[in-house]
């Protein structure tokens, strides 16, 4: 069974900084893209940042230059480095990752999801 577990978030002042870390484990073959996406109190699960096994990343526009995804492929973990926090990052992240997996009935690529972490900026 993987699992994709997150760890770092909290309450932070407004221009403060919080690192988020996620790390899968279970029967993995392989971790294609990982990423971050945030769902904020009635709003849709958004893109926050994402970055392929080979270290490309993409930002949604709301997060460049203050946010950073990093990934440690040996230790299936992805990081998500935020600075310069304002209140309206405030919301529930959650790790995702693009994963293939060995399994009893063969070899199977599917996505999976943290159970999220809450990141709330006070103003």
């Amino acid at each position: 069974q993987v699992q994709l577990v997150e760890s770092g978030g909290g309450l932070v002042q407004a221009g403060g900084s919080l690192r988020l870390s996620c790390a899968a484990s279970g029967s993995i073959v392989t971790i294609n893209d990982m990423g971050w996406y945030r769902q904020a109190p009635g709003k849709q699960r958004e893109l926050v940042a994402v970055i392929t096994r080979g270290g490309s990343t993409n930002y949604a526009d709301s997060v460049k230059g203050r946010f950073t995804i990093s990934r440690d492929n040996a230790k299936r973990t992805v990081n998500l480095q935020m600075n310069s926090l304002k209140p309206e990052d405030t919301a529930v992240y959650y790790c995702n990752a693009d994963l293939v997996t060995a399994q009893a009935t063969g070899i199977r690529r599917y996505v999976d999801w943290g159970q999220g972490t809450q990141v709330t900026v006070s103003s």
